[in-house]
């Protein structure tokens, strides 16, 4: 009696598992094909900003409004992923994206041009409903795996965009990527429609009490406190290292051109690997030591740079930092997305916000910071300031298993 009664339960949990995977591939592709956007114009801010009439001093606006759009999506927009029917309001995101998108490469001035990139900021925050909602999807004994899964998309769409970008560039023009990547989320749109399953939030909370809450939740929660310090000091790290490098390597005596400067950054890609290893580590229980291993790696990776003289083995040993650097900033933000969401589900759109614009902003600052440092005392200056992060982080992370 008792095995013919399980053998069904068997089936299901097989079959549910099939789809579960199908799924996540799908968001995994999605979170990647979405968080490209936010990145295009980077390698393009020059060409861009010329075509525009722009000064070339204010070609930075370009990166900034986008950045200043993604916060206020994760700030006003995400959290009604905990009010409203998941399914929909991602395809809807995604449709208004692909318009965001389709306005950029018909644009002629300026402000026209910033108006339009600052919604598709906003509009990108889709990727941060996504990757609960795969949480969601998946049992908590697997859940870091899944997210990790979902994560290697991400990282891999932030990795690709740029030299994606500059290739594109190169072949045709700076408006083309923006046609093309307008298209793909129409395209995308339709395809999340038919294939997500449908979600609706149990909170009864109204919008105004959403975010009022997101405050409380990170006064109240020290685990989203240390993980967004933690990754903030790594991002910061990270974006440190990505806005330096490309001016250290087109300076002398490297002078690498910037087709030459875009096949180093796709040396980052190989990071991208580290996020479902990551998510079974974060499932085996091992979060707190691996959480001080990246921090380790990181600074350590800005430090071994010292000890080689200006040459070309210099830049090998630049890129093999730069996949170091990659892959401890995306384990680090698998691990910390693992704890937060083995947390109340009723919450976890918000706590995902709280954590993603609290990083993003050390990011921001990495990047300014970066960018003093490398201009007043060149690569010893900026580097010091990128392995003093993690390590920052490093010392205050060891306080936790007491905390614990």
């Amino acid at each position: 009696m008792s095995p013919t009664r399980q053998q069904p339960q068997q089936n299901t949990s097989d079959h549910q598992a099939s789809i579960a995977a199908h799924l996540i591939f799908l968001i995994a592709a999605a979170c990647g094909l979405t968080v490209a956007n936010l990145y295009y114009a980077q390698p393009l801010s020059g060409l861009i900003s010329a075509a525009l009439g722009m000064p070339e001093s204010q070609s930075g606006l370009i990166v900034t409004v986008t950045q200043i759009g993604y916060c206020l999506g994760l700030l006003l927009i995400v959290p009604l992923a905990d009010l409203l029917e998941n399914r929909s309001l991602i395809v809807w995101m995604t449709r208004l994206l692909a318009g965001a998108l389709l306005l950029l490469p018909f644009t002629s001035h300026p402000m026209p041009f910033l108006l339009a990139i600052w919604l598709v900021g906003i509009l990108s925050v889709s990727v941060q409903i996504l990757v609960p909602f795969a949480a969601h999807l998946a049992p908590i004994a697997i859940r870091g795996r899944v997210v990790g899964n979902v994560m290697s998309g991400l990282m891999l769409g932030i990795m690709l965009a740029r030299p994606v970008a500059s290739l594109v560039a190169h072949i045709a023009s700076w408006r083309a990527i923006f046609l093309l990547s307008a298209g793909t989320m129409l395209v995308l749109s339709v395809v999340l429609g038919r294939v997500l399953p449908s979600r609706q939030p149990t909170t009864r909370q109204s919008y105004t009490a959403l975010l009022r809450s997101m405050g409380s939740l990170l006064v109240s929660i020290p685990a989203l406190q240390r993980r967004a310090f933690y990754h903030a000091c790594m991002f910061g790290a990270f974006s440190l290292f990505w806005t330096v490098t490309p001016l250290l390597l087109a300076a002398p005596p490297y002078a690498l051109t910037q087709g030459e400067i875009a096949v180093f950054a796709l040396v980052g890609v190989a990071g991208a690997i580290s996020a479902p290893l990551a998510g079974r580590i974060a499932d085996r229980g091992w979060i707190w030591p691996a959480t001080l291993l990246a921090m380790a790696l990181t600074s350590a990776a800005f430090l071994t740079t010292w000890f080689v003289s200006p040459s070309m083995l210099f830049v090998v040993m630049l890129a093999v930092a730069g996949v170091v650097i990659d892959f401890c900033i995306t384990a680090n933000l698998v691990l910390g997305q693992r704890v937060l969401f083995v947390l109340a589900p009723e919450h976890r759109a918000r706590l995902n916000a709280v954590y993603m614009a609290l990083f993003f902003i050390g990011g921001a600052l990495g990047s300014a910071v970066g960018g003093w440092a490398y201009a007043h005392g060149g690569w010893a200056l900026a580097s010091t300031f990128g392995a003093a992060l993690p390590a920052l982080a490093f010392v205050v992370c060891l306080t936790e298993k007491g905390a614990r």
